[in-house]
């Protein structure tokens, strides 16, 4: 933006000089600019909402789709993390540097994680022309290393062009026990699960807040915000009540639901007539991702169908809760007079999730594990799904019921079932259309043109001195009153961890590629077409008919990806890819000590033990009453702590929430100094690469007690419940303990962690020597 020229007067004597205000004002927006609201929900398929046809009550939805209209053909990049950047920047997601997940980032251009100087975001734009602008809940655009209190802030929101920021940095988060950073820093949750908390409600709370403290102050100014609720990821949390809501609701199951779901969605006009099923498990069994098989509804047993209906429930009750959350939103609007000029963009992310695997989960981490759940284990949790004891996912059938009637679902970015998203648009004083649906086809990246066109902006050429990436996609604003108006986008690539699709004037080219199989050999991959226009479904493969359409769009495919920095593809395991070791700010070490007073450290950027040997000492001293968590890292769904409790050492080792946990435990200890630790030696992979080896507690140098023990080589959690010294953070490690089991009756000095080759011979020698080391 050029500076203006200053036209006063400056004299010796400010009293015979004239001032010139006009290079300092700010630019103010155009007059009768809209606010928007843009609410993102995470891992929803089309055919779950009830405006859709789905069985999932909607009213905040229903009621803006009533005065709106209904997007059928709107769809976003498969996964969160890259549908967020284009939410962001308005380019395609590989262009931002972020092909896939924050932790899967894998040091090429496309996936760097970080996005370029050439891709300004809407935050910014906005708020340098006169807006304010305000995001909340989920993030997942902050490269992991920088997901911690000395980390760069380039990428957090408030570099990116936000007033304000309240919500979790990270992929996932507990709803009960969230992750939460205000602004630049990190937060604890302000009250209690007991006392009522929800992190749907603490986000509708923050965006009522946040919005009426601006109006206080400013009301002429437009806003924007960005509201990204937890809701529909995993852990699926939700009060019990709207759970039980929907008792009995899905006791017919998931091939049932399929069936029913696409007369419902005929019905509604959201597909047309003749529109066909596709078939579960769609690609063949030599390149399927086992993880992702759907099991016939008929081939369970009566207590999977219980433990499987429960759990879509849990999701339905999740999803409506926090719809009602949104209405709180909607309504605070309506009654200060803001709604009728607020665009509401009301949409979700990608398809359903199949991170649940065919049998579902009480503990979605262990998809992250590559462990298999354990039915029996399942039913144990029957009752709790959806409360604080369960980080609960439902199977992949529900995922493909979900985004009925495509195929497959989220991270199948070739099929419309990981793509094909719900899109509801409001605007009581820019759309005349009421309650109508529109069809033309468009993408995620098309979002920030239609904001930037409504607000009367555009994109500038060269911003803050850098030339700019051109847009990527095309404002939907002649899709409000025209029904009828051809698509106006031409051409969308598609790319997520090892799977490949393009449309093109409603054909589309499809690679036979499975997700985060690790099985490569690309040049191999099949190309199925679709003719979209007249199957909307991509029921019907016409390849075989069409060899040279298929050769053009496949040639398409290769100039986008190019264009678009989308090489090379990664297939690789999700454990694969979120374990790559990546570049940080600190050198390599093999010992890390931490302090009490010291706020939880993100495991992104704390001491990694997972696949390998580990010691833990602290160094104390410790009166006759002392108590509390010396160490902590993770939760009640994966973790370990250090800790004295009846006047006794513990460490606890948590596997992936699996009882029993693993507990070692000395006798009294004395008052007085002491250097109290543990080792693991790994000794060999178990059946699903856990590391199985052996496990000493020491007080000082003294072996007070041993035993086999397994740990876990993939994360404790995707976000929060990170490493605490002298407390545990949010959700407990133990069962024996309640969060935070803050230290007393002594002082914790530091806390050594060893991930090297060396052996304690002197544990108290050995813990003095760590500590003066750092």
């Amino acid at each position: 933006m050029a500076a203006k020229e200053f036209n006063g007067v400056i004299n010796l004597d400010v009293r015979e000089s004239v001032p010139d205000w006009s290079p300092y004002e700010l630019p103010k927006a155009t007059d009768g600019a809209p606010n928007v609201l843009v609410v993102l929900y995470d891992d929803t398929g089309m055919a779950s909402w009830s405006p859709y046809g789905g069985r999932i009550a909607m009213p905040t939805l229903e009621r803006l789709a009533e005065n709106g209209l209904t997007y059928t053909q709107w769809h976003t990049t498969a996964l969160c993390s890259p549908t967020r950047s284009c939410f962001l920047t308005g380019r395609n997601h590989t262009r931002n540097g972020i092909a896939s997940l924050m932790e899967s980032t894998n040091g090429f251009p496309g996936n760097s994680g970080r996005i370029p100087e050439d891709c300004a975001t809407i935050g910014h734009i906005l708020q340098d022309n006169g807006y304010s602008t305000f995001w909340l809940g989920k993030d997942h655009n902050v490269p992991e290393q920088d997901n911690a209190a000395g980390g760069s802030r380039r990428q957090w929101p408030l570099q990116l062009g936000f007033d304000r920021f309240y919500g979790f940095l990270g992929g996932e988060t507990n709803q009960w026990y969230p992750d939460l950073c205000e602004d630049n820093h990190y937060i604890e949750q302000p009250y209690t699960p007991e006392e009522g908390y929800h992190l749907s409600k603490d986000l509708a709370d923050r965006a009522i807040k946040m919005v009426r403290d601006q109006q206080a102050s400013n009301p002429s100014k437009p806003w924007y915000m960005w509201f990204c609720p937890g809701a529909n990821h995993a852990p699926h949390h939700a009060p019990q009540e709207y759970i039980d809501k929907y008792k009995g609701a899905f006791d017919d199951g998931y091939d049932a639901y399929r069936d029913w779901v696409l007369a419902r969605m005929v019905e509604k006009g959201v597909l047309p007539e003749g529109t066909e099923l596709t078939p579960f498990n769609p690609i063949g069994a030599d390149q399927a991702n086992p993880a992702d098989y759907v099991k016939p509804w008929d081939s369970l047993s009566d207590d999977e169908k219980r433990l499987f209906a429960r759990m879509a429930e849990v999701f339905a009750g999740f999803s409506e809760y926090t719809d009602a959350q949104v209405g709180r939103v909607i309504d605070y609007l309506e009654e200060t007079g803001q709604l009728d000029n607020t665009i509401v963009f009301y949409c979700a992310d990608n398809g359903a999730s199949g991170e649940g695997s065919p049998d579902g989960s009480v503990n979605e981490n262990k998809f992250f594990n590559n462990y298999p759940d354990d039915l029996a284990e399942n039913l144990t949790q029957l009752d709790n799904l959806g409360g604080p004891e369960t980080y609960n996912h439902y199977p992949t059938g529900w995922a493909a019921a979900f985004s009925t009637p495509f195929q497959m679902f989220k991270r199948y970015s070739q099929y419309s079932g990981g793509t094909c998203d719900p899109l509801v648009i409001h605007w009581p004083k820019g759309i005349k259309a009421r309650g109508e649906i529109r069809h033309q086809y468009h993408h995620v990246t098309d979002i920030v043109p239609t904001i930037l066109d409504l607000a009367g902006l555009e994109m500038p050429h060269v911003y803050r001195g850098v030339a700019q990436a051109p847009l990527a996609g095309v404002s939907m604003r002649y899709t409000f009153d025209d029904a009828d108006a051809p698509t106006q986008k031409k051409r969308q690539f598609y790319s997520m961890i090892g799977t490949r699709g393009l449309w093109e004037d409603g054909w589309k080219v499809a690679a036979t590629h499975a997700p985060i199989t690790g099985k490569g050999h690309f040049e191999d991959d099949e190309w199925e077409l679709y003719h979209v226009d007249e199957d909307r479904s991509e029921s019907k493969n016409l390849a075989d008919e069409y060899p040279a359409k298929v050769k053009e769009l496949v040639a398409s495919w290769f100039a986008e990806a190019d264009a678009n920095n989308a090489l090379p593809l990664d297939d690789r395991t999700a454990m694969d890819q979120l374990t790559l070791d990546r570049p940080t700010s600190e050198p390599p070490r093999t010992r890390f000590v931490y302090y009490p007073g010291t706020s939880a450290v993100p495991e992104g950027v704390a001491v990694n033990v997972r696949g390998r040997s580990y010691k833990i000492v602290a160094d104390v001293d410790i009166s006759a009453d002392a108590e509390g968590i010396m160490f902590a890292h993770g939760s009640r769904f994966g973790g370990h702590a250090l800790f004295i409790s009846d006047h006794k050492l513990h460490y606890v080792y948590n596997f992936l929430g699996i009882p029993p946990e693993q507990t070692f435990v000395s006798d009294v200890l004395t008052p007085g100094p002491h250097a109290l630790g543990m080792e693991f030696v790994r000794e060999e992979a178990g059946p699903n690469k856990e590391s199985v080896g052996t496990t000493r507690l020491y007080v000082d140098d003294q072996v007070v007690a041993e035993g086999p023990m397994r740990a876990q080589v993939g994360k404790f959690t995707l976000c929060g419940d990170g490493l605490c010294v002298g407390f545990d953070s949010a959700d407990s490690v133990s069962r024996s303990y309640k969060a935070p089991f803050a230290f007393t009756g002594g002082k914790i000095l530091g806390v050594a962690i060893d991930v090297g080759e060396e052996s304690y011979l002197d544990l108290e020698t050995e813990a003095m020597a760590a500590l003066a080391r750092d």
